[in-house]
């Protein structure tokens, strides 16, 4: 059997000696193939999860391992996705394979952005060697750039870390659903419910009190994850 994609340890964080942890022993098995949500209130340490899993960050105690590496030497099974998304001066094609050793042809090109749902962005632009010019992108279209930058990487682990929170609901949809039928595991930091929705799994963060199981069990297990579905509910409405 292969290797758990994603396997967290007692994972503990804490930003100093005397602060409180972040994270208190969170232990998790992802299996590959898995969808993840991670949900909690802003400010609760849902980006901290996703650094301490592209090692940006280092347990203060446990840790993490992903397809049986420790996540410092994980580098090129993870790519992780932020909300400030970044774009380089060069072509959309540079931009778009910066993550994938070999060469990428241009039909697959087009079929990633297809997927994502940056094809018209593509068309717009002038293809996949027209050059591209950061400054002038908007927020969203960085954002959509960067997404199927990672849909293309091989990586079998991607995380989402709000990384389509300036697209609106059908785009982020959109994105999503490729991510999810992409092969590999997927976790997506979410800022809307239908996110939590569409995964198999949600974590829900609060501090030692993480909870962990499908959209129907949190509703009827997590008071917490209740109150959080119903602000965004009625954000939404």
């Amino acid at each position: 059997t292969p290797a758990p994609t994603l396997t967290l340890t007692n994972l503990t964080f804490a930003y100093g000696p005397a602060s409180t942890p972040v994270l208190d022993h969170l232990s998790l098995t992802l299996p590959p193939g898995a969808h993840l949500t991670v949900v909690g209130p802003s400010g609760i340490g849902k980006s901290t999860l996703t650094a301490l899993i592209a090692a940006t960050l280092t347990p203060t105690g446990g840790g993490v391992e992903i397809g049986g590496r420790a996540a410092p030497d994980a580098t090129a099974h993870r790519v992780l996705i932020p909300q400030e998304a970044y774009v380089f001066t060069g072509t959309l094609a540079e931009n778009l394979t910066h993550l994938c050793p070999d060469p990428v042809p241009e039909d697959e090109l087009w079929a990633g952005a297809e997927a994502v749902g940056m094809a018209g962005l593509m068309r717009t632009l002038g293809g996949p060697h027209a050059p591209v010019d950061p400054a002038a992108l908007s927020t969203g279209e960085r954002q959509l750039i960067a997404l199927t930058r990672a849909y293309l990487s091989p990586a079998p682990l991607a995380l989402l870390d709000e990384a389509t929170s300036h697209l609106d609901p059908a785009a982020e949809e959109r994105a999503e659903r490729a991510f999810a039928e992409r092969p590999g595991t997927l976790i997506v930091v979410a800022h809307r419910i239908a996110s939590a929705r569409r995964a198999d799994r949600v974590l829900v963060m609060d501090g030692a009190n993480t909870a962990y199981g499908t959209h129907g069990e949190l509703l009827e297990s997590s008071p917490l994850y209740r109150d959080l579905v119903g602000r965004w509910s009625a954000a939404s409405s």
